[in-house]
């Protein structure tokens, strides 16, 4: 990451998919999403009603992290998506996304999402409480 960069946050609601897909993979969320799949990567954003994005102050505004969430402004907002680009992991960026989210959504709104194994400590770091009571059905593809 260039030194001195200051960050962008910004609702971005029309984020382009190669560059949505191109964090996911350098933030290692490429594993457990669908890259090689634009039509499907797409679909996800458009079902998306809050798109949040890092974006380094330089020229070309490179997108280093992103937020993907469904929420009603009113009561909950599921994240989706926290992916931050590996070359600027542990720099405050996945912090300050979620200061973003917090501030568009305002104190009324709870935030909810499903921690990858590895993540589990930067949540916890940023406040935010574990919960035991959560349940799934998988998907099958």
């Amino acid at each position: 990451m260039t030194e001195n960069a200051h960050v962008l946050y910004a609702r971005e609601p029309a984020l382009d998919v190669a560059e949505f897909c191109r964090v996911l993979v350098e933030s290692g969320l490429g594993e457990t999403r669908p890259v090689d799949d634009d039509i499907r990567l797409q679909a996800m954003l458009s079902g998306a009603n809050l798109v949040l994005t890092a974006r380094l102050d330089v020229e070309g505004k490179p997108l280093i992290g992103v937020i993907r969430a469904m929420t009603d402004f009113a009561w909950v907002c599921y994240i989706s998506e926290l992916a931050v680009s590996q070359s600027a992991q542990g720099l405050g960026i996945g912090k300050g996304l979620m200061d973003e989210a917090r501030r568009q959504l305002g104190p009324s709104v709870a935030i909810s999402l499903i921690s990858m194994p590895d993540a589990v400590g930067f949540y916890e770091r940023i406040g935010m409480k574990r919960m035991a009571d959560a349940f799934w059905f998988g998907r099958k593809s």
